[in-house]
């Protein structure tokens, strides 16, 4: 198994982090977008509420990696 550095994993981390949210946004958009034009308004603040707090989950995951510092080699 590969083992990074500290300074790799939180390049790495911040590099998917930041193409995940990206990507996140703009899937999650489209399917407001398509799924909600005729909807009412709390049919869509509850979607965008709900869409714009699961995003951080994956992000969740990845800060405890980032920040976890590297096996000591023997």
């Amino acid at each position: 198994m590969i083992s990074l550095n500290a300074r790799a994993k939180k390049l790495i981390g911040t590099i998917v982090m930041l193409v995940w949210i990206v990507v996140y946004v703009l899937v999650a958009g489209a399917i407001g977008a398509i799924y909600l034009p005729y909807a009412n308004g709390w049919e869509k603040f509850l979607y965008y509420a709900v869409a714009g707090t699961i995003w951080i989950f994956p992000i969740g995951f990845m800060l405890p990696w980032m920040h976890r510092e590297p096996a000591q080699r023997r």
